[in-house]
Parts: structure tokens; sequence; C-alpha cells
């Protein structure tokens, strides 16, 4: 096959070249998305010639990343997917390959000398990228002869790249961009990544700006007298940003890592960029790094964990100092202006953290706009990247017209800044975004705003809400038209919980599906798909005695999630995130789940003291029963639910869950998240042809057989210390609910009504403990659960 030609379907077999922490974690990933990966590092100095050892590096890196936490395989399964081997012995095994990449120490001349070795091995057809953070495209290919050339990229993933969806892409004159298209839809559809191209400049673009951030940063708590806590509450969520700021991330990444980027983009920076302006020696991170406290890796960094005299204390280093004080809460005039008016109220608040954030952000947006066209195409590009590879909420683009873009020109006059072109052409235009028919538009380089195109594929909520309006909603939930007879039920609670707005409007539009269209497709674009029921809402009411309301609220979620279960059209659950609880029932009781590959799906009811009770004890079950690779009978099934749902076992990613049930192998599984409604929705309207609801449920409990296997394996728990005093009680009422309790003849099946009143009568029961009410309070505080 010519490399111009090459189908996404057609990269099968990859070499990565570099068993360090990025290329160990890129092998990982390929794994997990069911391609064969050889991994390659050099063979240690003084290896014996037996070949396992020889291959330790490699072998080593794959052992050590099943102990990782966040892991890195989807499945520990999927390790046998990589095969360990060495620079050496094993390098003519590249000809086999489609894809090679290159992970190797950010060295031109050990890069060099690796590509003169492969241009004699790989195919004529087969891709070679290169993973560097830093180096240019053209300075890599020096010396590269023309063939090669043309089917070199680079291919930029963050760390970790499970996690991490952005994978920033350079191609160069001489590659064809047919293929640059071809690569872009494999990475897409098999790894799940946003693939960004860029402009072959230094760091590209994430890191160009991210990097600018993070000395601005560092410089102006330095220059206003700001704490690291001061630093971080400011940098942090009132620009969209993730909590841990500036400083928690620089302890997350690594303090050694600073210098090193720091270096390596002024070095491949002209003089007149704004980044060689603004950088200067660090000797805070320079003594840190040599007294080797380096982040968290080097357990402490600008935080750490006071441990001393068995205690668990957060501490923060006094940047002048270099001390350690309790970590403290911050207090600025400034972050109670963002509070209530976001980061705009902030910037103009006047204070130190005004006057810090100006310096930091205002800087930082108004450098975007300097190198925006000399990047990326598009400003949308930009915010993409921005916000997928340093986890920003807006994009620097976005969050100028969150601020309004006349406004910061105002702030940076009269900080007696320079104003871009861009930003100034923002300014007059109205800002860089604007909707248009219910369609979203882009402020070009060239002053017409333009379009934002969508990959092929994508298809998002965020684009029907701008076009129209819900045909239902209250102020937990709306319902979607999303075209070709689906409609779309969207929950937009914090955390999307399920309260009793949630219920009622999913009743309403039960109804509404059934006298108008074809299907029902459960979704959100938000961060969690559903953490479940409103545990806040319950407490409260509990703690007021209003035990009935609650009752009120478990008999309408069993009566309304059962009613989209046998409904006379097909339901399809497509859940990102977290679906626990509440939110993991409303997935099982769908005729199809078409889940995220990031999806952490679980029954955690216990950890708080309950049990579920929307009939997720049911559909374990009868799951469980159903799957022709598991035991059968009405123990095996019972047991292996009560050990599920007793241990609040989460599924750690869409694959975990279909080894332990909570996914059906006739599920789907997607790796773009952005893909995920298209595909839901293809689901549902091919489950509408013919479609008639499936029979009603009936289970064989296990009475009094089951009930003694729990025991006895309750009891081995407790000879161990893993039992609590609650733990008893709550378990004593799951093992009632599955069993259906002493009385259950195994040989009679029940329907379904009777288990959903043994749940229902078992969460009654325990939600009335105080020890439960402790659980869900601690829970809530803490965000852990309480062992009492």
């Amino acid at each position: 096959m010519a490399a111009a030609n090459m189908a996404a379907s057609e990269i099968r077999r990859v070499a990565v070249l570099g068993a360090g922490v990025m290329g160990a974690q890129i092998a990982a990933h390929c794994a997990n998305a069911g391609l064969e990966v050889l991994l390659l590092d050099i063979v240690p100095g003084g290896a014996p010639g037996d070949a396992k050892d020889r291959n330790m590096l490699a072998a080593g890196a794959v052992a050590r990343m099943l102990k990782t936490e966040p892991a890195p395989f989807m499945s520990k399964r999927f390790a046998r997917r990589i095969t360990a081997g060495n620079l050496e012995d094993d390098f003519d095994r590249l000809a086999d390959v489609d894809w090679v990449v290159e992970a190797v120490i950010e060295r031109l001349d050990i890069k060099h000398d690796l590509y003169r070795r492969l241009e004699s091995v790989l195919r004529a057809d087969a891709i070679l990228s290169s993973n560097t953070s830093t180096l240019p495209r053209a300075r890599l290919a020096e010396g590269m002869g023309e063939s090669l050339r043309q089917r070199f990229l680079i291919t930029h993933f963050f760390n970790p790249p499970r996690y991490m969806r952005l994978l920033e892409i350079v191609g160069g004159d001489e590659v064809p961009p047919g293929l640059v298209e071809e690569f872009r839809a494999f990475a897409e559809e098999r790894l799940g990544k946003n693939t960004v191209p860029c402009m072959d400049t230094p760091g590209f673009i994430a890191n160009r700006i991210g990097t600018f951030w993070i000395q601005a940063a560092i410089n102006g708590a330095i220059d206003h007298g700001l704490s690291v806590e001061e630093a971080d509450a400011v940098m942090g969520r009132p620009f969209g940003i993730p909590k841990t700021g500036i400083f928690g991330l620089i302890d997350l990444v690594g303090l050694d890592l600073i210098p090193h980027v720091d270096r390596s983009l002024a070095a491949a920076l002209p003089e007149e960029d704004g980044y060689r302006r603004i950088r200067r020696e660090q000797p805070r991170i320079a003594a840190m790094i040599a007294a080797g406290q380096t982040g968290r890796k080097g357990g402490g960094g600008f935080y750490r964990l006071n441990r001393a005299g068995g205690g668990k204390v957060k501490e923060a280093i006094d940047l002048a100092t270099g001390e350690y004080a309790k970590a403290r809460k911050p207090v600025l005039a400034s972050l109670e202006a963002a509070r209530h008016g976001g980061a705009a109220a902030l910037l103009a608040a006047g204070d130190r953290g005004s006057r810090y954030a100006m310096q930091v952000m205002g800087a930082t947006l108004a450098y975007t706009c300097a190198i925006a066209d000399g990047i990326a195409a598009d400003i949308a590009s930009i915010d993409e990247a921005m916000r997928l590879g340093y986890s920003w909420k807006k994009g620097p683009f976005e969050l100028i017209d969150s601020i309004g873009a006349a406004r910061l020109v105002a702030m940076l006059e009269t900080a007696g800044e320079a104003i871009p072109p861009l930003l100034a052409m923002a300014a007059k235009a109205g800002g860089f975004y604007r909707t248009v028919d219910g369609r979203l538009q882009q402020l070009g380089f060239d002053g017409d705003y333009q379009p934002v195109e969508r990959r092929p594929g994508v298809v998002l909520l965020a684009d029907i809400r701008r076009s129209g309006k819900p045909l239902e909603r209250n102020a937990s939930a709306s319902l979607w038209d999303l075209g070709d007879g689906v409609y779309g039920f969207e929950i937009h609670t914090k955390l999307n919980t399920i309260d009793n707005d949630v219920i009622e409007l999913l009743g309403r539009s039960g109804a509404r599906v059934a006298s108008e269209a074809k299907a029902l497709v459960i979704y959100n674009e938000g961060s969690q798909f559903s953490a479940g029921a409103n545990l806040g809402l319950a407490l409260f009411v509990a703690n007021l005695g209003l035990f009935e309301q609650i009752d009120a609220l478990v008999e309408g979620g069993q009566r309304v999630i059962r009613g989209l279960k046998y409904a006379p059209f097909p339901v399809v659950a497509a859940p990102s995130g977290l679906a626990l609880g509440g939110g993991c029932e409303l997935c099982l009781a769908a005729d199809a789940i078409v889940a995220h590959a990031e999806t952490y799906i679980g029954l955690v009811e216990t950890g708080v003291g309950l049990v579920p009770a929307w009939g997720g004890c049911a559909e374990m079950m009868a799951r469980l029963r159903d799957d022709p690779k598991r035991p059968n009978g009405p123990v095996a099934p019972m047991a292996e639910a009560f050990r599920t749902i007793a241990l609040a076992n989460v599924a750690k990613s869409a694959f975990e869950a279909k080894e332990t049930g909570f996914l059906r192998s006739g599920d789907s599984i997607v790796f773009h998240r952005d893909r995920l409604l298209a595909t839901a929705k293809r689901r549902a309207l091919e489950l509408a042809e013919g479609y008639a609801p499936p029979e009603p449920l009936s289970l064989r409990l296990s009475g009094a057989s089951g009930r003694a296997a729990i025991d006895m394996a309750v009891h081995d728990l407790d000879l161990k210390g893993l039992v609590t005093p609650h733990d008893h009680v709550v378990v004593d009422a799951l093992a009632g609910v599955l069993t259906g309790g002493s009385a259950a003849d195994p040989v009679e099946a029940v329907g379904e009504d009777a288990v959903l009143a043994l749940e229902r009568a078992a969460f009654m029961r325990l939600v009335r403990e105080e020890a439960t009410l402790q659980r869900m309070e601690h829970t809530l505080g803490t965000g852990r659960p309480l062992r009492n």
C-alpha cells in the first residue's frame, strides 16, 4: 500500500522505541486499543547474553505498569499484547510493523543515529513518528532520506497517554496531506485522541503557551509576595483551571522537569519572543531540586504531607525562606470577587491577587494572541489544545471572550502592555466566537469569521443546544431532539446527580418519546455521567426525619426506571466518567450501553451504608446469570453480585466493566469521547427497527443456601478484621435482598416486583440508621468512605 493511501484500519502492529515513562505508557495505550505492540529499549550495560536480561528495560517497564496507579492499562489482560525486546536483537522485527513511535531521550544525535538505522529496516509504507515535546520536526528530519521524510510525523502525546485526550501532530511539506488525514482518523477512532495539527514551531501549541503561563506564574508570585496557596487559589478555579493551580501542577509533573523544558524552549525561540523576555533564573526551584524536593515523586515540593507523630498535615513552602509551614486557606478580596463575578471580577478587584492574575493571565492571553497565527491554523485548535493538554475548562480565546476582549484590552493598556493585533481585532469585532443561525463561528486570522468545523464522526450536544431549545426542561435535566426520531435525555446537576426533578422529567420524557419518537439516548457532556442519587439532599431530608420524602424518591426512581426498561421504544445509555449508584442503575436498565472507554461504573451504595434500590440488585444478578461464560444456578450469580455490591467495586474502564458484568458482551465501547453521542444514536436507531420490549424479569432467589454462602464469606473477612460493625448491618440487609431471605425457594422463580420491594425495604431500614447517616455525612465532607 502507498503511504498516502493508508487507511486507519490498516495500522495493526506498532513498535515503540524507548521504554521510559512516556514510551512505555504509549505502548500500553496502543495495547488498550487492541494493537499488537513491540516495545524496545537498549540493552543494559553489562547485561549477560541471555534474552531475558537483555530485554530487562522493556520487560521491567511492562511489569511496573501493571502496578502503576492510575493504571496505564484499561485491563491487565491487555499487557499480553506487548512484546518486550531490545534495540539490538529485535531491530529487524521492525520490518513487520505499520507504525514506529520513537520515544527516546531528547537528544538530536541519539535520535538521528536511530533514524539512520531505521531507514534500512522499515517497510516503504510504514509510518515513523517522534514523541518529542520540544524539538522541531525540521531538525529531526535533517539527513533523513526523502522516502522516510514523506512518512515522518511528530505525534506528541501528553502524560499519561491513556487519560490525556490531546495528540499534537506535526507533518511537513514533504508529507502528503492524505497521510496526515488518514493518521488523524486512525488516532481518533482507534486511540480515542483529539488530534490537533500544529505548525513546526518550538513547543508546538500546548507546551508553548503552558510553559509561558508557568514561568509567568512563578515570577508573579515572587514579585507580588504571594504564598503558594494564594497563587494556586488565584490561578485555579476562577479561571477554570484545575485546583492544583500552578505550584500544585509543578509538584505533579516534577520540579526537575521545569529547568529542562525552560532551557529547551528558550534555546529554540527567537530572541524577540515574549517567552525569552519574561524568563529568569529561579533560585528557589534550583535549591529545591538540589535538596530532592522535586514534587510528589520526591516526597514533597511546594507542598508536602508532614507525617510526623503519625499525623498527616499538608504543608506549603515559603518561597522566600524555603521553610515549610501548615498550608492555610487563602483570604483575598479578589478571590471573594471571583466567587460572584468570575475571572473578570478577579482581574478588576485591585488587590495583590488581582495584580498577580493580571501579570500572569493577562500576559499569557496576550502572548497567545501574539503567536497564534504562527503555531496553529485557527484559534479553535489552540483552545482545544489547552483544554485537553492542560485541563483548562476554557481555552485562552474562550477565556478572553468570557472576560471580554475589549475589557482585557483596557486592562492591558492600563498596565502599559502592548496590544497584539489579533486581540485588538477581536475587541473591535465583539469577540473571538459568535453564533450565527445556530452554528458556532470563530474569528480567523484574516479578520473574517469562519465556521468551527467538527471532525468526521463527531456530534456534540453543545452544538444541538446552540441551534435550538429543549423539548422539555427543568432545573435538573433536559430533553433534546437529536434528529432522525431519536430524543436525548441530559442531566445537568452538579456531578449529574439524580434528584426528584431528574426522576420527574425522565418520566415525562418517556411518555413523550412513546408518542413522538423512535428511541431515547441518555447522555450528557459533563465530566461525569452521574455520581448517583443526590446524597446531600437525602442526608438533609433524613436529618429532618422526613423519611417519607426519601421513600417517595426511591419509589419514583423504581417506577420511572422500570418504565423505561419496558417502554415500547429502545433506550441506550451512553456513559462517560463516573456512573455510580443510581447512575449505574440507569445504565443497567437500558436496552444497550454505548460506553466511553473511560467509564468508571459501579454500585457503591454500601460505602455510604445503603443498598442499591432502583433495580441494581436484580439487574446484576440477571446479567451474571445470563452470561454464558459464568457459572449458572441460583447461588453463583447471587454470590458474584454480592461480592461486587458489598465491596462497592468500581470497574475502572469500560473493558473492566465487561469483565465484572456491568456491561454485557454486546455493549459497545467507544474510544473517542466526542464520538459517543453519534455512536449511541446509531445504536438506538438499529434497535428501533422491529423493536419489542424485553420479557419481564424473573429470578430464582437462593434463600437459605445462598445466605449460608454469604455468611461464610463474611466470617472469613471478619476474621481478617476487614468488616466493621456497621458493615455487618449493611451486609445483612444486602444479603436479604439478594437471597430473598431464608423463606425463599430457589426452585420457584419470583418477579422483578418482589426484588424491588426487598431493595426498597432494605434501603429504608438502613437510611434510618445513625451509622448510615454518619457515613453519608463523612463521604460528602471528605469524598472518602467512613469505616464505622
